[in-house]
């Protein structure tokens, strides 16, 4: 056989056992985060709708703290990195620590059960990475086999309890280093997303289903508008994460012991939900972002979901923003929306799209999800949207582990 032939065969044997092995590797993650992740999704919905039909158990937020801190406490964590530790396992294939898919399982339930203002995705990729850790553990993996792993371990956990199995993988690839892509990853992390996804919906779990918008025509009046709104998100982005490191700076500093953060904490929200005199601002606040891209929303909704959520996470409570952030953006939209001449309804889905992507500063996996939530008629809009909002976001991230590799601006600073 002349030499270029048995390189050629070589290669082509290479590229089928990475196949083959990823195949199978991705396939079987995808398969046991479908079913945790059903199982997640069930146990946070059943907490919500508790806590929806039983307003009381808000009084028992403190407790639920306590009960969390507790948990962390006797693992040896007085300062839980949460998502944090997957961005770090994402760069340096560090596994995930010991028992923590326990933990923010039912750290998570007892929030949203209580009342706590969180979502369920920064804990879906926690627990994802776990379940790729625990593969790891019984496997040799070398650092980046154990890099793979972890991306399709939270790519299959996230499109479980959501439903966009597409923006789930490509978030997977680009969270971690943002401006750096694995390419290599993307055959896996849709195996892992798609079978997780797959595993999940057959074990009863419903994909977040939004409303239809109306697009409005292409031109450039109504690019400019939506060139505002997505400025508009940006900077209504750093308020959010301003709002949600210093809370958790303040926590920390004035009361550095993790019990009195959680039980005061719980108070806080206590006492800020019923000055509100609503409980629409507990929990994740899925239905409401949903009821903004209807065209329905409060104008000071965003604000108010800032602070809770805020006060909750940096007490120490469980779930993740991304949800909340959903919210925000979708209600801050629905309000900014009509004062620039655009559809309220429209404008909601802008600015969800638009807001999630200046806190995980992930623009194509925002697209994707774009399309994945609403279609792809309105795509240049939600584009020009991801591109403004990822940009005028600055360097603030939900993220404090997050590495953007290149500069926004173009001149090497960062």
């Amino acid at each position: 056989m002349p030499e270029n032939w048995r390189a050629a065969a070589s290669r082509a044997k290479s590229y089928l056992i990475f196949f083959l092995k990823w195949t199978v590797l991705a396939g079987l993650t995808g398969g046991v985060c479908g079913a945790v992740g059903a199982l997640f999704y069930q146990a946070v919905n059943l907490a919500d709708r508790l806590f929806a039909g039983h307003g009381w158990l808000l009084y028992l937020l403190p407790a639920a703290g306590l009960i969390i801190a507790l948990l962390y406490h006797l693992a040896g964590v007085e300062r839980d990195r949460g998502a944090n530790l997957v961005m770090t396992s994402l760069r340096t294939g560090e596994p995930m620590p010991h028992g923590i898919v326990p933990r923010i399982f039912a750290s998570t339930v007892l929030t949203h059960l209580c009342g706590g203002s969180a979502g369920r995705e920064g804990a879906a990729l926690v627990i994802g990475a776990g379940i790729a850790t625990a593969f790891e553990r019984r496997m040799r993996f070398t650092p980046e086999e154990s890099k793979l792993m972890t991306m399709c371990g939270m790519s299959a956990l996230f499109a479980a309890v959501f439903g966009t199995p597409v923006t789930a993988a490509v978030f997977g690839m680009e969270v971690a280093a943002v401006g750096v892509l694995h390419y290599n990853a993307l055959y896996p992390t849709l195996v892992a997303s798609l079978t997780g996804w797959g595993v999940s919906s057959l074990l009863g779990t419903a994909p977040e289903l939004m409303p239809a918008i109306a697009v409005p025509m292409g031109n450039a009046g109504n690019i400019l508008r939506v060139a505002l709104l997505a400025l508009i998100c940006a900077l209504c982005s750093i308020l959010f994460l301003t709002f949600i490191h210093v809370t958790g700076h303040l926590y920390r500093k004035y009361l550095p012991s993790l019990f009195l953060r959680a039980a005061a904490g719980g108070i806080l929200v206590i006492i800020v939900t019923l000055l509100l005199g609503t409980r629409d601002y507990n929990g994740a606040g899925m239905d409401l972002a949903i009821a903004a891209v209807e065209g329905h929303a409060v104008p000071w909704a965003f604000l108010a979901k800032i602070l809770l959520t805020a006060l909750t996470m940096g007490a120490g409570y469980k779930g993740g923003e991304i949800v909340p952030a959903f919210f925000i953006g979708a209600t801050l939209g629905c309000t900014a929306g009509p004062l620039l001449g655009l559809d309220p309804g429209f404008a909601a889905a802008v600015g969800l799209v638009a807001l999630f992507c200046s806190i995980v500063n992930c623009p194509i996996a925002s697209i994707v999800l774009s399309i994945e939530l609403f279609g792809g008629g309105g795509l240049w809009f939600f584009a020009v949207a991801c591109g403004v909002s990822y940009l005028m976001s600055g360097y603030y991230s939900l993220y404090a582990e997050q590495r953007i590799v290149y500069s926004k601006l173009g001149d090497g600073k960062k």
